[in-house]
């Protein structure tokens, strides 16, 4: 018998981190395919254009700064994946390109490699390029509008996103099982809320995340669009909040990274309540009618300090005392 000998405390698991973002990308597949179905094969390339960039990216980097191939491990890829998720089809390619690099060596590798960034490096890269060039990410196109592959997409006719009807503020045209489809205007993976539930599920069914953060997220978004409502009909309009815009993918996918979110039980509800409160009021206050983005970013700076407030007591030790 083969012993190795190391210090407590000792933890046997069969997971791995190439293991845990092959089960991310399996449950990306549904939000994945829906998005290429509505949006066509310009949004399946606005895919690879970022997965490929961000693991060139990576590539660099472990041989520059680790010494050593880190692309194996799958997380560049993930990275890449949720970044064009959360772009709209008619993004242009060097644009994706560019918020791919972004992500890999300035938030990730930058801060020392996969685990130690800050902040999620796919909202990041969003974040970056809603402040360089916002007018390319703003120009939603409704579902099976025919877009340019390889040429200039500005000309496409822009629809206004259901978030955009509730900033007036209104109710959508659309109905409650048309929101829930996703056959609507949007991002390439934030619009079918089935195709996100389906991929939350399986991600909880292989215990990769827990349900604390995103039942804290979509719960606090609930109730305060419910209490708040704008319409008047305050059920419709909570509904309405829940399914549009990024509310479902960040809660299931962004918030929900390791790296950047708490690890205690209570620091993950208060986190996940931290995020759906500031994401309302993005919404209601902000210039513009999303505030997932911005609201998951600031909780990833505040996740470290709610860890120290939550940490448990140790074992045979007074509350701030000494073992």
């Amino acid at each position: 018998m083969n012993l190795t000998v190391t210090s407590s405390p000792h933890i046997r698991s069969n997971n791995s981190t190439k293991k845990i973002m092959r089960d991310v990308v399996i449950a990306l597949l549904p939000a994945l395919a829906a998005g290429v179905i509505y949006y066509g094969l310009r949004a399946l390339l606005v895919v690879v254009v970022c997965m490929a960039a961000a693991i060139a990216s990576e590539w660099i980097c472990g041989m520059m700064i680790y010494k050593r191939n880190t692309v194996s491990d799958g997380s560049a890829g993930v990275t890449g994946l949720l970044l064009a998720l959360t772009l709209p089809a008619t993004v242009p390619y060097w644009a994706a390109a560019i918020g791919s690099v972004f992500a890999i060596i300035v938030i990730k590798a930058l801060c020392g490699g996969l685990g130690k960034n800050t902040f999620n490096p796919a909202l990041a890269a969003r974040a970056f390029l809603m402040l360089l060039w916002p007018s390319y990410l703003v120009r939603y196109v409704a579902p099976g509008t025919s877009l340019s592959l390889f040429g200039s997409n500005v000309d496409a006719v822009a629809s206004a996103t259901p978030l955009h009807h509730m900033q007036m503020p209104a109710l959508p045209e659309e109905s409650l099982l048309t929101m829930f489809l996703g056959n609507i205007g949007g991002t390439i993976g934030e619009t079918c809320t089935l195709a996100l539930l389906l991929g939350g599920a399986y991600l909880v069914y292989r215990k990769v995340i827990s349900i604390r953060i995103p039942a804290a997220y979509v719960g606090t978004v609930a109730v305060l669009t419910l209490v708040f409502s704008k319409g008047e009909d305050p059920v419709a309009w909570m509904l309405y909040s829940l399914l549009g815009g990024g509310v479902m993918l960040g809660a299931i996918f962004m918030a929900t990274d390791y790296a950047t979110s708490p690890v205690t039980p209570n620091g993950q509800l208060i986190y996940g309540i931290g995020c759906g409160v500031l994401t309302v009021l993005f919404r209601y206050f902000g210039l513009f009618p999303e505030g997932v983005t911005y609201a998951i970013l600031i909780m990833n700076a505040a996740a470290w300090i709610i860890d120290a407030h939550t940490a448990p007591r140790r074992f045979g030790a007074k509350k701030g005392g000494k073992a």
